[in-house]
């Protein structure tokens, strides 16, 4: 009989997988897990939080300033419960105005620490320099001034003593309400000085006033 011809089995080429089949398969593993109880679960996103604001730590006995009223010292630190809701906050006693605030320690952005060494010897050299003359109404200067003592802003403060201090006969020389918002700037800047140089109120009066050049006028005056 003759011999059977031995067929040959060819065998196919797998074609390489496309990047879309390539996705398909992957898709599955990508897919919203199933918990023990067969229930679909959404995969968890994670949100991206805020930086967190740097909170300063005030203690008692600490100076600080408050924009509005000036140079306040720390005199307790109290909790109390308004609305079912704790609440701490700072008793803050303003000694130049008899006046004692309260002030939230979640609204403590109201406050700064006292200015350093360097801060109170850059007042100085503001002082020292002559100051701006501005032409237009004192109405609006006034407003401006009045908005720089409220600041809170250790320089700006010292401008406003350096602009409207006067190197004559103060009295005749300026009106009411320039020597009003001098002397209030004065007084804050001066406040600002004691707590920082911790000498007694004279000495940081004298320091000032030689820098603004009044310490002259006064021996005259004498």
């Amino acid at each position: 009989m003759p011999k059977k011809k031995k067929t040959k089995k060819i065998k196919k080429l797998k074609k390489p997988k496309t990047t879309k089949q390539k996705k398909l398969k992957l898709a599955p593993k990508v897919a919203d897990k199933k918990s023990a109880t067969g229930i679909d679960e959404k995969p968890e996103i994670k949100k991206i939080k805020k930086q967190a604001t740097e909170k300063r730590i005030y203690n008692l006995k600490d100076f600080v300033v408050y924009p509005k009223h000036g140079v306040g010292k720390i005199t307790a630190i109290e909790k109390a419960n308004i609305g079912e809701i704790d609440i701490q906050f700072y008793k803050i006693l303003v000694e130049k105005e008899k006046l004692t605030l309260t002030v939230p320690i979640n609204q403590q952005s109201k406050l700064r620490p006292i200015s350093s060494i360097n801060q109170i010897n850059k007042c100085i050299s503001i002082l020292k320099t002559k100051p701006k003359v501005k032409r237009t109404m004192w109405s609006r200067r006034a407003q401006e001034y009045d908005q720089k003592i409220n600041s809170g802003k250790i320089y700006e403060l010292a401008e406003v003593v350096k602009d409207l201090n006067k190197n004559s006969d103060i009295i005749a020389d300026q009106s009411y309400s320039e020597r009003q918002l001098f002397e209030k700037a004065y007084e804050r800047l001066k406040s600002e000085f004691e707590a920082v140089l911790k000498i007694n109120p004279d000495e940081v009066q004298k320091k000032m006033d030689k820098a603004l050049g009044r310490a002259k006028i006064m021996e005259d005056a004498e």
